[in-house]
């Protein structure tokens, strides 16, 4: 069963998000109007260690009032490459620069309300450069061994959404 949309019309914009409503005939023939938000795509990165350890960044999110470790991420610049973006938002966030990256999945974090798109990449390597520019990010950057992952989601120590399933998913390609 296909929703169908029949217009789209922003009414709200910033360089962040466009805030749209839409009109959108049902399968059953009737017509809602539907808000949804459309973002810029968003990357994160898991950088592994020779000790299958994972860097991290513990960190408040002042919107739902809590703390937790998360992969560095951040929104792509216009004409920037997902792997540049992915790059440089750990270079920024943690003074790490990772080495090859390679995709690791694709998700939709809020699909029923957002086209927020999120691509997750993964290294298995990293060069210490110096200090975070971006050192307002987190109160901490740290190594998280990988066979804690599980545990640390568990307990609510990792929170964000797009780091749990990258996070996942990466300890199950790499067969813990």
């Amino acid at each position: 069963m296909r929703w169908t949309t029949r217009s789209e019309r922003t009414v709200e914009a910033n360089p962040w998000f466009r805030l749209n409503i839409a009109d959108v005939q049902l399968p059953d023939g009737s017509r809602i109007d539907h808000y949804l938000l459309r973002q810029r795509p968003v990357v994160l990165t898991a950088v592994l260690n020779g000790q299958r350890q994972v860097l991290m960044l513990w960190r408040h999110r002042f919107i739902p009032d809590t703390w937790g470790w998360e992969l560095p991420s951040g929104v792509v610049e216009p004409e920037e490459s997902l792997e540049d973006a992915a790059a440089r938002e750990t270079l920024e966030e943690t003074g790490w620069r990772p080495g090859p990256l390679h995709p690791l999945m694709t998700i939709e974090t809020s699909a029923g309300f957002s086209d927020a798109t999120h691509h997750a990449f993964y290294s298995e390597a990293a060069e210490h450069v110096g200090p975070p520019e971006d050192a307002f990010e987190s109160d901490r950057i740290d190594w998280i061994p990988l066979k804690n992952i599980p545990g640390m989601i568990a307990a609510g120590e990792i929170r964000a959404a797009n780091t749990v399933a990258a996070l996942l998913f990466l300890d199950r390609k790499a067969g813990r």
